[in-house]
């Protein structure tokens, strides 16, 4: 915890650290951003030129300013200096940002949904083009078979996921110093060729080419691809903090817009010859050939940096979704003690197949430009919404948010409106992504909403006396010494009636004591605190875990640790009741009963729901059973299926004949 708390500490090591976690993505984007920008200007297709001289001094600036002022307000301002405001305990990201935010209206569920599968929807293309991106860069010199080296790369780079990133992770840092210390140079050396460049420096050129040229929005499609990395500087607000985050960025912003300016010095020298493609990629010409394969190489181990730190947003992001039961329970190991070390195995291996298919399916990383963009800019839109309704929780003033809103809707409204024309080249994949991965944290969200409608609760006060005797009722086989069931019911005074019908009906359960353990997930990340509450003293105890939405759900670990404590306090006594092990001190046995709902098919529901009900029952299926969630250990659960929906005699109506 303690790491957390001194996370925004600005320190050396926290801006090195910076620098390999959180500019991976957007400190690779000049591989391909101008490169794509003018294949859309000359209209190039099958290595033909459709717009011959389009190129023009005008253009160039105008597309340069577009870049460093998409930079400058859409990256430094929105994410750098706004939205890392938005801390919740030190962690930062979409989900965190809409647990701080949540409880001020219901439908800020849509946003976050919709953003976090947006970021869900670009890993599968950011590894993809920038891997693809920088091993295009030795196709200038040599007859390298692409796909098959990238294919390669990619499956390496996902199998050592499960051994976890801490080792490596080290090296990232220095990598990335590296890498745009050589951006910086690199454009620098072109800069002094030709100064005028600097014009571009001016917001007027980006105006005017807006207000002129014919091709703007698709132009403003292609400027998008330099700021996609905004997004993971929030994302990673959690490992580097928000200090280190924003003097980092000063450096990182530099060396981006001296290598943009360069890369445009190159093109207006050479735009009578000048052909968008994989060889002849401006990133790569301002490179003296000398260091060609130097370069490739480090823009290979940049564009790994990248991609990791997407990959393990990714786990981050799904990690964060279980907890708030937006997505199915699924399998989630930690291979490091370091807090935010994870690998997601399934979802690590469905990036796999998707960054493959995408390399396999487009072969070019010019043609991936096209899927790429279009998610990121509904997330950012998303974020938007988010963060205005933060910056109304913290009072601030109403004319100062409604600028933010007025002034980042048009900014990413017009990015977006830009991008639409690249659904039909490609972008449609992102959005079938996003969109199936939608339609998995919606129908999770509303199915919870509909079981919890027809969960059905009792007072608890009005079973203390038949659950005193029944744990003291010898002529019932006791069915454990502990046993324990996971409560949904917030209070105390409370508890489901399918428990009560487990315990006293179905099968009765006599037990020496009946233990209820709730988990109530926090709007902070990693709180873990615990109450107890002896309900009737010796014989029903409740505990209450207020565990934060970061933190692992394993109730096995912490109910056992609250035992102990409990015991080494004197408060209670597990040791067995048979008269054996009891004269040794023998502690007795525990149980745990978990209640599994299914879906009856008499239940009245509208066919909107039964269609979410029935979606969900078959993610459940796919998803982890509920005591390998909860990390109980089978031999001692048992399992008991229950109907969602009881139907009663009371719903039936029956004529009786006369005989």
């Amino acid at each position: 915890m303690s790491n957390h708390k001194n996370v925004n500490a600005l320190t050396a090591g926290g801006v090195l650290i910076s620098l390999g976690i959180v500019f991976g993505d957007i400190g690779t984007s000049p591989l391909y951003t101008l490169n794509a920008i003018f294949t859309s200007i000359l209209g190039v297709k099958e290595g033909l030129v459709a717009n011959p001289g389009s190129i023009t001094t005008d253009v160039v600036l105008g597309v340069l300013s577009c870049i460093i002022w998409t930079l400058t307000l859409q990256t430094t301002i929105k994410y750098v200096i706004i939205t890392l405001r938005a801390d919740n305990k030190g962690e930062g990201g979409i989900f965190s940002l809409f647990s701080l935010v949540r409880k001020k209206a219901k439908w800020l569920i849509v946003p976050a949904v919709v953003g976090g599968c947006a970021l869900l929807a670009d890993g599968v293309i950011t590894p993809s083009i920038t891997v693809t991106s920088a091993i295009e860069g030795l196709t200038s010199r040599f007859e390298i078979p692409v796909v098959p080296v990238v294919i390669a790369i990619l499956t390496v780079l996902f199998i050592i996921q499960q051994f976890g990133t801490n080792l490596v992770g080290k090296l990232f840092g220095p990598v990335m110093f590296v890498w745009f210390t050589v951006l910086g140079v690199a454009g620098l050396l072109f800069i002094i060729r030709d100064f005028s460049i600097l014009k571009a420096l001016n917001p007027y050129y980006a105006v005017h080419l807006l207000a002129t040229n014919s091709k703007a929005f698709i132009i403003l499609g292609g400027v998008f691809l330099c700021t996609t990395g905004a997004e993971a500087l929030y994302s990673d607000l959690g490992h580097c903090g928000r200090n280190n985050i924003r003097i980092s960025w000063i450096f990182v912003k530099v060396t981006l817009i001296l290598n943009y300016l360069g890369q445009g010095v190159w093109i207006l020298q050479n735009e009578s010859t000048f052909i968008p493609s994989s060889k002849m990629n401006p990133f790569f010409q301002i490179i003296s050939s000398h260091f060609q394969v130097p370069m490739v190489i480090l823009a290979t181990m940049a564009a790994v940096i990248a991609s990791q730190a997407l990959i393990s947003g990714s786990f981050t992001l799904i990690s964060e979704a279980v907890r708030l039961n937006l997505w199915p329970k699924i399998k989630i190991v930690y291979p490091s003690v370091q807090k935010g070390q994870l690998y997601v195995p399934s979802i690590n291996w469905m990036l796999w197949v998707g960054c493959c298919s995408i390399v396999f399916f487009w072969k070019e990383s010019s043609k991936m430009d096209a899927a790429y963009g279009l998610s990121i800019t509904i997330a950012m839109l998303m974020t938007t919404i988010l963060v205005s309704v933060y910056l109304k929780s913290k009072r601030f003033p109403k004319y100062l948010i409604a600028i933010f809103i007025s002034i980042y809707v048009i900014i990413e409204g017009t990015f977006l409106f830009s991008n639409l024309h690249k659904f039909s080249d490609g972008g449609w994949l992102t959005v079938l992504i996003g969109s199936a991965l939608f339609t998995v944290m919606w129908s999770w969200f509303v199915a919870r909403k509909i079981k919890n409608r027809f969960v059905k609760y009792v007072e608890i006060e009005d079973y203390y006396e038949i659950l005193s005797e029944l744990s003291n009722d010898e002529s019932v086989p006791k069915y454990s010494s502990q046993l324990v069931y996971l409560t949904s019911a917030n209070f105390k005074t409370e508890i489901e009636s399918k428990i009560i019908y487990s315990i006293i009906q179905k099968e009765p359960k006599r037990a020496d004591v009946y233990w209820l353990v709730h988990v109530d997930v926090m709007d902070e990340p990693y709180t873990l605190d615990y109450k107890v509450e002896f309900l009737i003293p010796g014989k029903l105890i409740r505990i209450d875990f207020r565990l934060g939405f970061r933190v692992e759900q394993r109730v096995n670990l912490l109910y056992r640790k609250v035992v102990e404590e409990l015991v080494k306090n004197g408060e209670i006594d597990i040791t067995s009741q048979y008269t054996s092990l009891n004269r040794h001190k023998i502690a007795g046995d525990f149980r745990f009963v978990i209640l599994e709902k299914h879906l009856s098919k008499f239940t009245k529901l509208s066919f909107y729901e039964r269609t979410i009900m029935d979606y969900y029952f078959i993610l459940k299926r796919l998803s982890l059973s509920e005591e390998r969630s909860f990390g109980l250990d089978s031999s001692y659960v048992d399992v008991e299926k229950v109907p969602l929906i009881f139907v009663t005699p009371d719903d039936i109506e029956l004529n009786r004949l006369p005989v």
